[in-house]
């Protein structure tokens, strides 16, 4: 453990408990690492990412009298030390790259290295507003079981590309065998996750609710349940941001920009774009007219399936939000 102070710091703390009731430290993680600080201190801390790492951590973090921790996003090397300071009751903050980095130019910070990180990211946990509530632990085993599913799927689709372009018999038969076990596999784990969130019950009426949706089928359902454990608790506006469906504006002085979706959780927007053409054209009447009246005014094929997939997102979030199942004269306008 490596532990950086100086003399100063007792009367930093200080004055900071004096302004605020709530300190605030910024981890910045590695794979084997984490570098961390303490916000309006020159509190710093460096231990292994491991469980002998966090109960450090966990301790320092208690003598520093932190009671908040921002942490970014780091492609789940920070799953471990998250869950191990919720347990000691600390209030963990997740932040997203893109939010670190906004501060950062806010603050015209360019010197980049972790222990500037570790600080940049307690400045950045110290400025927020709002916190929101912690997801519900139930969900991330299930989003690493959708996310195994996706990959499963991308294996497909790449075999089947594979498939197109090879043209010696032989080989091409070894893809076929490939992709049929890769789908046999893929039709067990979807029964599998279905499986685990039918074990809550609660999960299990959400997981019907949205599936009711004409258009929505198990694997969709499924996406949207994990993907936005928020659902039903969402304006249809904040349920479409989130889903990465909302058209923005981009707009300046006497110029009018074309409108562009962004943002999002990505993965649970593929999914919903991929449903909206065979809703759009088969499963939903809603949809359906939505999609005549769109192209008959001349908006491409690819614009008009975006509104159909926020469509469906709002659909399902009225659903849940209202706990009755889609009918003709429930959907959402």
């Amino acid at each position: 453990m490596v532990e950086g102070t100086k003399g100063s710091h007792h009367k930093e703390g200080s004055r900071k408990m004096s302004k605020s009731s709530t300190v605030c430290a910024g981890i910045d993680t590695g794979k084997h690492r984490l570098d961390v600080a303490v916000h309006d201190s020159t509190a710093q801390l460096q231990v292994g990412n491991d469980p002998h790492g966090h109960a450090q951590l966990s301790a320092w973090l208690a003598r520093q009298g932190a009671s908040r921790v921002g942490i970014e996003a780091s492609g789940g090397y920070e799953r471990a030390v998250v869950e191990r300071l919720r347990q000691d009751g600390l209030e963990v903050v997740l932040l997203q790259p893109a939010q670190v980095r906004a501060y950062a130019l806010f603050q015209l910070r360019r010197a980049k290295n972790d222990r500037l990180d570790a600080a940049l990211i307690a400045a950045t946990t110290a400025a927020l507003k709002v916190v929101h509530a912690p997801a519900d632990p139930r969900f991330s085993p299930l989003a690493g079981h959708l996310t195994y599913i996706e990959q499963i799927e991308a294996d497909i689709t790449r075999h089947k590309t594979r498939l197109e372009t090879c043209r010696e018999a032989r080989i091409q038969e070894l893809w076929k065998a490939e992709i049929a076990r890769l789908k046999a596999h893929l039709r067990e784990e979807l029964k599998g996750l279905a499986r685990a969130v039918r074990q809550h019950t609660d999960l299990a009426r959400r997981l019907d609710l949205i599936a009711s949706v004409q258009g929505i089928g198990e694997r969709t359902a499924l996406a949207i349940l994990v993907r936005m454990p928020e659902i039903g608790r969402l304006s249809r506006e904040q349920a479409a941001a989130l889903a990465g469906l909302a058209p923005y504006d981009d707009d300046s002085g006497e110029r009018a920009g074309a409108r562009r979706i962004a943002g999002g959780r990505g993965r649970l927007r593929n999914s919903l774009y991929n449903a909206a053409l065979p809703a759009a054209f088969r499963w939903n009447p809603q949809l359906i007219a939505l999609y005549r009246r769109l192209t008959a005014k001349g908006k491409p094929h690819k614009l008009v399936l975006v509104a159909c997939a926020r469509k469906l997102i709002i659909y399902a979030n009225t659903v849940v939000q209202r706990q009755a199942h889609w009918t003709k004269t429930i959907h959402a306008t």
